[in-house]
């Protein structure tokens, strides 16, 4: 059942908790490339061209990534932790099985991004417009996806627990055989979903979105509307 602004028993969806991040003085990227399994610690990258490189396995800790090109970059596996990623723009980025936890994702630019199997942990998407994102499979705690457009992202088969949507484009959306718990759409304008609104228990939505989503559910559930 899709829970409603207060939820079940009128309780209200618990909160995500967000990443506190306090990066370190940085050392700039001397560039050379990315290297599989590599070790970036306390570094910035500033305007770097990654694309087509492979740090499949890499790990990125307390660093800055400042308008990056991440066309085809292989980063399959990766760890990103306690990272800011601003201004990033690629298509086809390969972020399977990778892991990112307190992490801020700012004003990105990036299509057709491979997320399959990831697990994000306190992570915040601002600004931006993602099309095409790739979540099958993945795990998604205390994640917040604020004042950004999301379209046609796939959450099919994944976990989310203590997910927001805040003042966010949600455009044919696919939840198939997705779990959700305590997960806010509230806040997504439109809220369009593709596919999966018999796996939205677990979530709320407002009186406003399920108006909306009425023609969709009545379809699903094979009531005609006359």
């Amino acid at each position: 059942m899709v829970r409603r602004a207060t939820g079940e028993g009128g309780k209200r969806a618990k909160g995500a908790r967000r990443p506190e991040l306090r990066l370190p003085p940085l050392t700039p990227w001397s560039g050379g490339g990315l290297e599989p399994d590599g070790d970036y610690d306390g570094l910035e990258f500033q305007d770097a061209d990654l694309s087509g490189q492979d740090g499949a396995g890499a790990r990125f800790m307390d660093c800055a990534l400042a308008g990056c090109a991440v066309d085809g970059t292989a980063l399959g596996r990766a760890r990103v932790l306690d990272s800011v990623l601003t201004g990033l723009r690629g298509v086809g980025t390969h972020l399977a099985e990778s892991t990112f936890r307190d992490v801020e994702v700012v004003d990105a630019r990036l299509g057709g991004t491979q997320l399959h199997g990831a697990v994000l942990e306190r992570v915040v998407v601002r600004g931006g417009k993602i099309d095409y994102l790739n979540l099958r499979e993945a795990r998604l705690r205390d994640v917040v996806f604020e004042s950004c457009v999301l379209v046609e992202p796939d959450f099919a088969g994944a976990s989310l627990e203590r997910v927001e949507f805040v003042d966010c484009a949600l455009k044919g959306a696919d939840f198939g055989s997705a779990t959700l718990k305590d997960v806010d759409l509230r806040g997504a304008a439109p809220l369009e979903i593709a596919r999966g609104l018999d796996r939205l228990s677990g979530a709320v939505i407002s009186t406003g979105q399920l108006l909306d989503l009425a023609p969709v559910l009545a379809a699903e559930l094979g009531i005609r509307v006359e």
